[in-house]
């Protein structure tokens, strides 16, 4: 029998009570025992019992492995004990034992999640028999969560999921070049997650209780981009009513993460190859330089040496910001990643649309591995996401999948058109349509999905021709609520 687990017992009849924690040390066991339900209840949610069921989670108090608690006890019975207990520690086992023992109480205590039920008065030899199967049962469920959290570990890193060989060589870039300072560069197509691989570096290196700023040089206008980065003196140009902090300075003693680094125009280059240099940078409208302390990580979905050749992007600057340089791989190939991506975003949208909990079929989940995912793990996951709210069942089929060419407009035209090209009135009737027609005309969804609130979206049913004007706009939303909901 497995020995030197943590047992806690529960018994309002002090003799008792002793005598079976008398027996659990004799047996090698270290017990800790209580009078009350209430109170072992009060013991474990002050921390002095960990139940958590993750077993790598470190914290302090003792684990517990096994509940022994009587049935008949004041304050609260044990059947209403195991009720409570059941919802902080699961996968916890406990034993009940009374001495008014019946079919009826053992049933009621195993639905209510008791592991077994014992009849005083019980031999000990009996008692150890069963204390010796929960037991096993924990360490069972313990070794499965170890091994579980083991496989989980190596399949991703941070937020990062994939166990794909391409995916393994950028885990172990990021341990690596995370402790040191030397500037990044990630390149990858759009969706692969660039911003997350940064953000691991971040975090996995000294700076990680610093700031990490992140900047997408494509959203910010020209004209604006160099006050953002580096500030502005008050009075710089017109609207600079005061000093502004640039990124940079907001970064100080942390990570600067500048995506979409490609699109970035020649002269602003030359101004950032000056700060890479230099470690200062100089806010517009000012003479006097600031010390920076920044580790910069770039990226670009760009291929910059072809960028280089054509004279737009600085050769010099390339060479910079790629000491380091790191390629994450198209989801198409690596395939592998894609069932560990599907359910992990499965999960996230199922708990945040509030849905029990789906799943893929076979083929269903062969039909997203064969896809083509030209917007990589973002199209991923606005998919998972639509499929969640659409999907009428809980088994994800084939048919709740977009066909092969629906992510592509130009096939959707062509599948969908003969001739001319449809007017955007006419493409906006019919997502209108299809969204409504998926929801089953359930308005609140349909709005939620379609981005608008629900007077537009009457409106908009109007106006295509999908109800009468003087027919109600839904049973639980009357004109008169609807018109004073504001746009």
């Amino acid at each position: 029998m497995s020995v030197g687990h943590n047992i806690l017992v529960v018994d309002d009849d002090a003799a008792m009570r002793s005598m079976v924690a008398d027996f659990l040390r004799s047996e090698g066991h270290r017990v800790s025992e209580a009078s009350l339900a209430t109170e072992a209840l009060a013991r474990i949610n002050s921390g002095e019992f960990v139940v958590a069921e993750n077993p790598t989670v470190h914290q302090p108090g003792t684990r517990l492995d096994l509940v022994i608690s009587d049935l008949n006890m004041p304050e609260m019975s044990g059947i209403d004990f195991i009720s409570k207990f059941r919802q902080i520690a699961p996968q916890v086992p406990i034993i009940l034992i009374t001495a008014f023992g019946s079919i009826e109480t053992a049933i009621e205590a195993i639905r209510r999640g008791a592991f077994d039920y014992t009849i005083k008065p019980f031999k000990l030899g009996e008692m150890s028999v069963t204390v010796a199967r929960a037991l096993r049962f924990r360490d069972l469920h313990l070794e499965n969560a170890r091994l579980q959290n083991k496989i989980e570990q190596a399949q991703s890193f941070g937020k990062i999921i994939g166990k794909s060989p391409g995916m393994h060589e950028v885990f172990d870039l990021i341990r690596r070049v995370a402790p040191a300072n030397a500037n990044v560069l990630i390149t990858g197509e759009s969706g692969t997650g660039k911003e997350r691989v940064a953000h691991a570096i971040h975090d996995e290196g000294p700076r990680h209780n610093k700031r990490f700023v992140a900047i997408n040089c494509t959203a910010i206008p020209e004209s604006l981009l160099e006050s953002e980065l580096f500030g502005h003196a008050k009075g710089a140009f017109t609207g600079a009513i005061g000093r502004k902090r640039g990124l940079f300075e907001e970064a100080d003693g942390g990570t600067i993460f500048l995506d979409e680094i490609g699109d970035m125009n020649l002269a602003l280059q030359a101004k950032l190859l000056r700060v890479i240099q230099e470690r200062k940078i100089r806010a517009v409208g000012e003479t006097m330089d600031r010390d920076m302390d920044v580790r910069i990580i770039a990226a670009t979905h760009k291929d910059l040496k072809t960028a280089i050749k054509n004279g737009t992007f600085r050769e010099d600057l390339y060479y910079r910001l790629s000491v380091i340089p790191i390629v994450i791989p198209p989801l198409r190939h690596r395939r592998e990643d894609i069932p560990l991506l599907a359910e992990h975003f499965l999960k996230k949208y199922c708990s945040a649309n509030r849905s029990q909990l789906k799943s893929f079929s076979q083929d269903a989940m062969a039909q997203l591995i064969g896809m083509q995912w030209e917007g990589n793990v973002r199209e991923l996951e606005n998919i998972v996401e639509r499929i969640v709210v659409l999907a009428p069942g809980n088994l994800i089929e084939t048919k709740d999948l977009p066909s092969a060419g629906e992510g592509n407009i130009e096939s959707f035209f062509e599948a969908n058109q003969s001739g001319a090209l449809p007017t955007l009135e006419q493409i906006e009737k019919r997502y209108f349509k299809f969204i409504l027609d998926k929801t089953g005309g359930r308005k609140e969804k349909a709005a939620q999905i379609l981005g608008v609130n629900r007077r537009t979206l009457y409106r908009k049913e109007r106006e295509f021709g999908f109800v009468l004007d003087g027919e109600a706009p839904d049973s639980d939303l009357d004109e008169s609520t609807l018109s004073g909901i504001e746009e």
